[in-house]
């Protein structure tokens, strides 16, 4: 990618002719990944606290935000407050839940939830969503997930729930615990749920797309493919309809603001 620094427009302001696909990730492998998988090369725009990366050839920015929920939430709140976007993606590799998403699997979060987001009870873990405090749980729009789905359909891609974790599991224990608490979980990450509560702040739709590089469960880093997920999510990107996504409505049929949720 070209390492230039264009003017940030200040003429730039919302209206669908000039929205993107923000695709936020935790770290500078990812975005290099992403961007390999799209055609040309990328400029740098700054924004406070970090440095976008725009696509020259389609309409997409690429994030670093850093890893954890804070971080991304942090980091995409600044791109969403500087630049239009019709899409906020949360992308980047992932560990995966047996036996929905072994390693190297493609997954497509068909729910973002925050799974320890919440209070250790006599009774077990209560989420805030049953405390009464928010929601713990956002949902793509299905039709961005169906089309998105499409473009990378094959035997390796899975669409379920990807978590969303401030401590990476590391044992067999936690990763039963977090199963049963969410049935049918494709996947474990960082930052997918703090990318969609800034999204949802701005009335944004938000999409999660993960590579698995490990299977959730007891830490043994000499299994980990870490290689192998960054290929495949810039395999992803190279398929992903990103024209199309780019250009998904910021309001819903009612025209009211996309809310993940």
């Amino acid at each position: 990618m070209t390492a230039h620094a264009v003017a940030d427009g200040q003429g730039e302001q919302s209206g669908p002719a000039r929205a993107r696909l923000l695709v936020v990730v935790a770290v500078a492998a990812e975005a290099e990944a992403v961007l390999r998988g799209l055609p040309g090369g990328a400029a740098a725009l700054p924004l406070p606290g970090g440095t976008l990366h725009r696509a020259e050839q389609v309409p997409v920015d690429v994030l670093a935000a850093g890893v954890g929920p804070a971080a991304s939430a942090a980091a995409a709140s600044a791109a969403l407050a500087a630049h239009p976007y019709a899409l906020a993606v949360s992308a980047g590799i992932a560990g995966g839940f047996a036996p929905h998403a072994p390693v190297g699997a493609t997954v497509l979060a068909d729910a973002i939830v925050a799974a320890d987001l919440g209070a250790e009870t006599p009774g077990g873990f209560a989420d805030v969503t049953e405390l009464g405090f928010g929601t713990v749980r956002h949902t793509p729009p299905p039709a961005a997930v169906a089309l998105a789905a499409q473009a990378l359909g094959g035997p390796g891609l899975t669409v379920g729930p990807v978590l969303t974790v401030s401590t990476v599991t590391g044992s067999a224990r936690r990763a039963a615990e977090l199963a049963a608490r969410h049935p049918g979980a494709a996947a474990e990450a960082m930052e997918g749920f703090g990318v969609a509560e800034a999204a949802a702040r701005y009335g944004v739709p938000a999409l999660e797309l993960r590579t698995v590089s490990n299977p959730v469960g007891p830490r043994d880093r000499a299994a980990w493919r870490i290689a192998e997920a960054l290929a495949a999510l810039e395999r992803a990107f190279a398929a992903l309809p990103v024209h199309e996504l780019a250009a998904w409505p910021r309001t819903d049929r009612g025209g009211r603001p996309w809310l993940n949720g």
